[in-house]
């Protein structure tokens, strides 16, 4: 896999946790980074088909259980909503990964981030071709 650089988003900061242990995953540096408190996401795609892979990990010092981060993510108009996702994860450093399956029309693949307590936050945005 090609990582590009955090771009794309509307609002928000970035942030670098640092060499942190994150569990569930093989490739931990994914969420040693991330981007939070944003309103979307958006980058540019040939039209087509593609999976959308969303990857998380509770890594705040001010998020110490379920219930105090909680947003939606709408993915080209696929919605999920009530990520929580020190609850879902399994706690904190935990790993885990939301996919939809998507098909742009437009040559730009939108993603919009939507709070419901506490800002959004996402560690990593995989963009994967199904034609």
């Amino acid at each position: 896999d090609i990582w590009g650089a955090d771009s794309g988003f509307v609002g928000g900061t970035k942030v670098n946790r640092g060499a942190i242990s994150i569990a569930n995953t093989t490739d931990p540096a994914l969420y040693q980074t991330e981007h939070h408190g944003m309103s979307s996401f958006s980058t540019a795609v040939p039209n087509g088909n593609y999976v959308v892979y969303l990857h998380f990990a509770e890594t705040s010092k001010v998020i110490t259980g379920a219930g105090q981060r909680i947003f939606n993510v709408s993915v080209n108009g696929v919605t999920i909503n009530g990520l929580d996702v020190y609850a879902q994860a399994g706690g904190k450093f935990n790993a885990m990964t939301k996919s939809v399956t998507v098909k742009v029309t437009s040559g730009t693949l939108p993603i919009a981030f939507t709070t419901v307590v506490n800002n959004p936050e996402i560690n990593a945005i995989e963009v994967v071709a199904t034609n």
